[in-house]
């Protein structure tokens, strides 16, 4: 099924009022093929923490959503975004992630600098009118905000600013822009990409996939925030902090320096459209990219922040093991769910269903921006 065929009316309502996305849109291999040319290449996309390429020479590749992509900083750090292919014949140029000086071509040793330009081209002398100057790498859009890394594909799409309007005010109580990442974890999980988003922001399921873990530390969360950017956050209270679970509260870390008493106990939760969440507690922050492979499986990538003052407390180390056990517990409680609910949507006879307007807001907004912009 095609999206030209599906209705997304019920998506478009005030969230008390709106409907789920059809499940097609979580099963179709025709829409996974329109939405990475209608988002994927399209819009902005939250690739993580811009620290994951710290230093100049310092490069990530970047295989998301049927492209290749090569992050990296340039010698006057300047965080930097290609095609990953060689200009010549098409060879893929590095894999992994590391700290270089230029890439030079495996196959037929053509040498790029860090700012895409071709340096060397063995033998092409002989070919007439080439030239180095017209042969450098494919650059992409790329900007850094708040510590997050965003890339766009197209040459069309609004300035980055422009995208995220009212972020920065949202979020200034957190200083989200000085934190540190810690570690970076990549999963493949068996459901579509946007089923692994909406889980993350939505409070309906806690009780009910998380009893013995984290639920009891959420309590009824805020009305969502109304803004003018491309994302939707939900502020709600916690007793105790959300980085950690139930039973490991005794190892929380300082708070963030400079949070206000209205946010020093709770977490904002915000998904940047399409495809970047992330949890603001008062301790911590984790970050979620999911990318689609097929109609039913995703990549993630899952990356944990503290400010610096924390990384540098002598007992960070030992305490910072219980936060990333908490994210993985978590994590482990929700792929569960997420390939059953996967299993679910392939039924004949799944619907959209209403959305509970409180503890689903984000994931309404995320519906809502979806039929807005890719229907």
């Amino acid at each position: 099924m095609s999206v030209g065929d599906m209705n997304f009316s019920c998506c478009l309502k005030p969230a008390a009022e709106a409907s789920s996305l059809p499940p097609s849109c979580y099963t179709s291999p025709q829409i996974i093929e329109h939405e990475i040319d209608k988002i994927f290449r399209k819009f902005w996309i939250g690739v993580g923490r811009s620290d994951l390429v710290k230093s100049a020479g310092d490069y990530l590749t970047l295989d998301i959503a049927g492209q290749h992509i090569l992050l990296l900083r340039d010698d006057k750090s300047k965080l930097r975004a290609f095609a990953n292919v060689c200009r010549h014949r098409g060879a893929r140029l590095v894999d992994g992630r590391g700290s270089t000086k230029g890439f030079r071509c495996p196959f037929h040793s053509w040498y790029y600098d860090l700012e895409g330009n071709l340096k060397a081209a063995p033998k092409m002398e002989e070919a007439k009118g080439f030239s180095k100057d017209e042969n450098g790498l494919v650059a992409y859009q790329v900007e850094e905000r708040f510590g997050f890394a965003f890339v766009c594909l197209s040459c069309d799409a609004p300035p980055i600013d422009d995208y995220l309007r009212d972020f920065g005010e949202v979020h200034s109580g957190w200083p989200i822009e000085s934190l540190i990442s810690i570690r970076r974890r990549e999963i493949l999980v068996e459901c579509n990409w946007k089923l692994f988003l909406e889980v993350f922001n939505e409070y309906y399921h806690l009780p009910f996939v998380h009893p013995n873990t984290v639920d009891s530390i959420y309590l009824t969360p805020c009305e969502s925030d109304r803004v003018g950017g491309a994302f939707a956050t939900q502020f709600g209270k916690t007793d105790g902090t959300g980085g950690l679970l139930e039973d490991s509260q005794n190892q929380a870390l300082p708070p963030m320096p400079h949070l206000s008493d209205e946010i020093a106990n709770g977490a904002r939760y915000t998904w940047v459209f399409p495809n970047m969440t992330f949890a603001a507690n008062n301790d911590a922050l984790w970050c979620y990219e999911a990318y689609p492979i097929e109609a039913n499986r995703c990549k993630v990538f899952q990356t944990a922040c503290f400010p610096p003052q924390t990384v540098a407390l002598p007992e960070f180390e030992k305490k910072s093991i219980s936060y990333l056990e908490r994210l993985d517990a978590a994590l482990a409680e929700d792929i569960p769910a997420l390939i059953n609910q996967q299993r679910g949507m392939s039924c004949l006879e799944a619907l959209s269903g209403r959305f509970q307007p409180n503890l689903e807001a984000n994931v309404a907004s995320f519906a809502y921006w979806y039929a807005s912009h890719v229907a």
